[in-house]
């Protein structure tokens, strides 16, 4: 738009912002004002990414802000842009236009052609926002040849905000970009503008002390019910810990306590410190002191002491180190003053200071006294103990505390520190394993005396621990599933942590088993003739039969001895030698008199695995060894077999190795 009066705006808009500070203008929205020769002035939002070149030149900007507001009880900032231009006549414009219009219109618009200029600002942290300002250009009237004012008002840019910093530029002439940032916050708020802004609007803070309650009540705008955030702070330049009571304790407040109020994150807050004057407030401080000593190194590696005086406020007075012998007669010239040097806030919001006294011989326990300006009496003193005496007491305490501990473990699992150290001892490869699943099966054709002898087995091993599956107690079962399918399922809930087959031998099962060995060699020896295949006993026939197909199958895959060991019941230990093939190399015990060696060795396990190694026992040079056999049939080791803990002439039978 025009304005007949458009110079004296002109000067007032652009007197420098120091010599009247920020000012109130009377625009509520986008607003662009043109000087003289420059009508129909218009002013829009522009894609920055499809901009046109301007029909003028920008010779100078600038750029500042302003508060906007057509009353004086709400303001907001506004960005104001300056701006001189250079018009100039676009021939090819004129002859476009020229070419669709006759004479009378063509003169009209060579006497009035239209023009436009570009502008465009951003933050730090936003893309550029542009606005385009069009204009009919009326050359007669131009104060000077060929240039002109323009200058636009926008009100609430996108992004901007109080201390905000933006570049303006026009398009395409980056070298007239200016920067310019908002005023702070602080900086309105602290003029007479702050009435008509709304982050200026603080809450009102007053007090009520009741000395018979003991504490502080606190009213913000002069009622009870609105209630502002509020932080409590010591000193000015403390920390601010938010307060979410209208009620303060009476012993927590001192003559340093400020609070801080605000209504809105954004806001100022209103800071009051309203206790600086009261005597109960200087009281809660002294009673508050608190001073520590200790000793430290210097340097030169003299002895220093050390001290730590922490308040609710910064303190002034002195601190002077003294002897303790001498009813704390003062050392003389070495008094500090605690107003000297920095104070500093800790986690718990109490200033303290620290300080030390060199060349103090500790050893005569050395002392502090502290005076405090405005007490009418000393404090202290605060003594240095030597405390080198007690951490040796305290050690000396640790350790008979670990062996009192350590002996009461061992006593209380003393078993298994025994075995432990005997695994230790033979080489660390046997596995001390939990006493787990045993099946325990009897020999075919059994009379009543070995039936009984398998079950008073089966009954002890339970006694034990062990989780025991009897074949005679499960008749049932085996009748249900067969014997063979019965046994494969017992074998499927063993484990490698120990759990073994207890396969109870006699003169018939040994016969049994030579009969089987034999049928199995006949079988491999017409095998690929045109003979017919020999009966053979079915694994499915009886349960004795599936074992020793069981058996025969581990042994080709090398890994019998890992779940099957032999048992007979024998008044009169005897040779293993005559044991059949299929049999040998598994452990055979002799009951009663390898009772205990059997229970060791299911609890024990003489199998193990580590590193994907396979341990397994055989003789050598008359006493038992462990054979180290990787999968590859590589690598063998040797260690000594542990001692089964029964008299020599009960030892375990070691079976031949096949």
């Amino acid at each position: 738009m025009y304005l007949p009066g458009w110079f004296i705006w002109w000067v007032s808009l652009t007197i420098p912002m120091s010599a009247c500070g920020l000012e109130v203008s009377g625009h509520d929205s986008d607003e662009v004002i043109c000087s003289q020769g420059l009508s129909e002035c218009t002013m829009k939002d522009e894609i920055p990414f499809l901009l046109e070149n301007d029909a003028v030149d920008v010779l100078n900007l600038t750029a500042y802000f302003k508060l906007c507001s057509k009353s004086s009880e709400s303001c907001t900032l506004c960005l104001v842009i300056d701006m001189e231009l250079h018009i100039h006549p676009d021939n090819d414009t004129e002859d476009e236009e020229h070419s669709g219009l006759d004479g009378e219109d063509y003169s009209e618009v060579m006497r009035d052609p239209k023009a436009s200029v570009t502008v465009c600002y951003n933050t730090p942290s936003t893309i550029p926002t542009c606005k385009k300002v069009e204009f009919t250009v009326n050359h007669a009237a131009l104060t000077q040849q060929n240039q002109a004012k323009v200058s636009m008002v926008i009100t609430e840019p996108p992004g901007v905000s109080f201390s905000t910093k933006v570049f303006v530029y026009p398009h395409e002439l980056l070298h007239l970009k200016q920067e310019v940032i908002a005023p702070s916050l602080h900086e309105v708020c602290s003029q007479k503008l702050k009435k008509c802004v709304n982050q200026c609007r603080v809450p009102k803070i007053n007090i009520t002390i009741h000395e018979d309650m003991k504490y502080v009540e606190l009213l913000f705008d002069g009622n009870n019910n609105s209630v502002p955030s509020v932080c409590v702070q010591y000193e000015q330049n403390g920390t601010c810990q938010s307060w979410n009571k209208k009620k303060i304790p009476l012993y927590s407040v001192t003559h340093c306590m400020c609070l801080q109020a605000w209504y809105n994150q954004n806001y100022v807050r209103a800071q009051s410190c309203p206790f600086r004057n009261t005597d109960r407030s200087h009281r809660n401080v002294w009673e508050n002191v608190s001073v520590s000593v200790s000793h430290g190194h210097s340097n030169h590696y003299g002895s220093m002491l050390l001290w730590n005086i922490s308040a609710p406020c910064r303190l002034e007075g002195e601190v002077w180190p003294c002897h303790k012998e001498n009813s704390c007669k003062e050392m003389k010239g070495l008094r500090k003053q605690l107003a000297n040097g920095s104070w500093r806030q800790n986690s718990k919001g109490l200033w303290e200071k620290t300080g030390a006294f060199e060349d103090i011989n500790l050893q005569l326990s050395p002392c502090v006294m502290v005076k405090v300006k405005g007490m009418g009496r000393e404090l202290g003193p605060f003594c240095f103990t030597n405390t080198d005496r007690w951490r040796w007491s305290l050690l000396v305490v640790g350790v008979v505390l670990l062996v009192f501990l350590a002996v009461l473990l061992f006593y209380l699992h003393h078993d298994f520190v025994k075995k432990w150290v005997w695994s230790w001892h033979h080489g660390g490869f046997v596995k001390i394993s939990r006493k787990g699943h045993v099946v325990l099966l009897s020999p075919p054709d059994l009379d009543d005396g070995l039936s009984d002898s398998v079950c008073r087995l089966g009954s002890l091993l339970c006694n034990k621990g062990f989780n025991v599956s009897v074949d005679q107690w499960s008749r049932k079962e085996q009748c249900t599933l067969g014997p063979l399918l019965w046994l494969h399922s017992k074998l499927l809930e063993l484990d490698s942590r120990g759990n073994r087959v207890v396969v109870v031998l006699n003169r018939k099962a040994i016969e049994r088993t030579e009969e089987w060995m034999h049928q199995y060699e006949e079988v491999i020896k017409t095998k690929g003739e045109d003979k017919g295949l020999p009966q053979m006993c079915s694994p499915y026939s009886d349960l004795f039969t599936a074992s020793l197909c069981i058996i025969h199958a581990d042994k080709q895959l090398g890994r019998a001895g890992e779940r099957f060991l032999l048992v007979k019941f024998d008044s009169h230990p005897s040779s293993d030698r005559n044991l059949p093939e299929l049999l040998q190399g598994l452990p055979l015990f002799q009951l009663p008199f390898q009772t205990q060696a059997l229970l060791t060795e299911l609890t024990v396990g003489h199998t193990g695995t580590s590193g994907g190694k396979t341990w397994t026992r055989w003789k050598w040079g008359g006493s038992y060894v462990w054979s180290s056999k990787t999968k590859e049939g590589q690598n063998q080791q040797r260690a000594s077999l542990y001692n089964l803990g029964v008299e020599k002439n009960l030892e375990t039978k070691p079976l031949k190795h096949p």
